[in-house]
């Protein structure tokens, strides 16, 4: 076999095992050693403090306030409390100010930004479960009920819902919803085994004498909270039937800022987080590695099959004949001029390239240990 072949191959493997030999392996392990979320009916004496870390505007605030207050949780057991981004954050907690007896309005900690935000919005709540929400999505009215019932289950201190991409409406599918709808697949099934390598920032909840003090600087939040509640001896999971619907559309750039702050956020937690890369005090230690370290050698991967699969169609070319060259400029002709084919390539390129381009990045800030990008990459 040439270094081509070998090279092109061994890159290959190695992608399928990432992205998707580990799935298969923690979905064979849950089919193994089953460990339900919960069981039973839904509780509904437990009072609930939502909070929504926000820096948008207080009409979007407003509207999801109301969202949040139409749930079929009980209504004497529920408290909003918003949580304003210190900067600027003066005007918009006038502007909500009286919006309903059963919601609070707090100005994040300084230097702000939403670590400090969600901080000041735990010490305001009064509720003994927190469920974590953010402005721009919406919940269907079983969405906070269903998240108090995992949470029945003594065994975890902290429960994820479902993301849903694109709401209710129909609309083009788009790479980012293949990986959410992984994602899920694959978090409900880690939290089988033991827990879930993070949660959904827009849909989780955990028990208020649980929560961590997130450092302000923290990137990434929804990895840093159940991560620690790991190391502290509990249990995260996952369940399909709390959802939070998220109408709004992403394109390749979009996703490629968000991405290079989620990234980068991965990384910072190994100085956030010390005992997160020891397998003695990290239960879950080969999940995290698997999960989200692997997944960052993608472009370097990548890079190594295109380059030797070019080499090698180089050399098949340089030794096919005449028909063989017309075949393959033909089936060339076919994928790129051809209008449906080359738009669809040309999106998956464009996916591609920008998403491993945020991957670069983050592996940049990681190593030089810049985690000064929330400004720039919120969404």
């Amino acid at each position: 076999m040439t270094l081509p072949a070998l090279l092109a191959l061994a890159s290959l493997a190695a992608l399928l095992a990432i992205w998707f030999g580990y799935p298969l392996l923690v979905w064979a392990a849950a089919r193994i050693f089953p460990a339900r979320l919960y069981a039973g009916a839904i509780e509904r004496n437990q009072s609930v403090s939502v909070i929504i870390a926000t820096r948008d505007h207080a009409a979007t605030v407003r509207r999801r306030i109301d969202n949040l207050l139409s749930t079929d949780h009980p209504a004497h057991l529920l408290q909003v409390v918003v949580a304003l981004d210190a900067d600027g954050a003066q005007a918009a907690a006038h502007d909500l100010h009286g919006v309903d007896d059963r919601v609070r309005v707090v100005i994040g900690d300084q230097p702000g930004g939403k670590a400090a935000a969600l901080n000041a919005g735990v010490r305001a709540a009064t509720g003994d479960i927190l469920v974590l929400a953010d402005a721009a999505q919406r919940y269907d009215a079983r969405t906070i009920p269903e998240l108090v019932a995992a949470l029945s289950d003594s065994r975890f201190a902290a429960v994820s819902g479902a993301l849903e991409l694109g709401g209710h409406e129909q609309r083009r599918r788009s790479p980012v919803d293949l990986y959410w709808a992984m994602e899920k697949w694959l978090r409900h099934n880690e939290a089988l085994v033991h827990s879930s390598v993070g949660v959904t920032g827009a849909v989780y909840a955990t028990r208020r004498a649980l929560w961590p003090i997130v450092p302000a600087s923290t990137l990434l939040d929804d990895v840093f909270v159940p991560m620690s509640l790991v190391l502290a001896g509990h249990r995260v999971g996952f369940t399909y039937d709390a959802r939070a619907f998220d109408g709004r559309t992403f394109d390749s750039t979009n996703e490629g800022v968000r991405k290079t702050r989620t990234l980068t956020g991965v990384l910072q937690l190994r100085q956030l987080l010390p005992d997160i890369m020891s397998p003695r005090r990290n239960p879950i230690w080969a999940q995290f590695v698997a999960h989200k370290l692997l997944r960052l050698l993608t472009p370097l991967l990548a890079a190594v099959f295109a380059l030797s699969t070019l080499v090698l169609v180089a050399q098949f070319s340089w030794q096919a004949t005449a028909m063989q060259r017309g075949a393959i400029l033909g089936a060339i002709v076919v994928l790129f001029v051809w209008p449906p084919t080359r738009r669809r390539l040309v999106a998956l390129v464009r996916w591609g390239v920008s998403l491993q381009i945020a991957t670069t990045r983050a592996l940049v800030n990681g190593v030089s240990g810049r985690w000064s990008v929330w400004n720039k990459t919120r969404s």
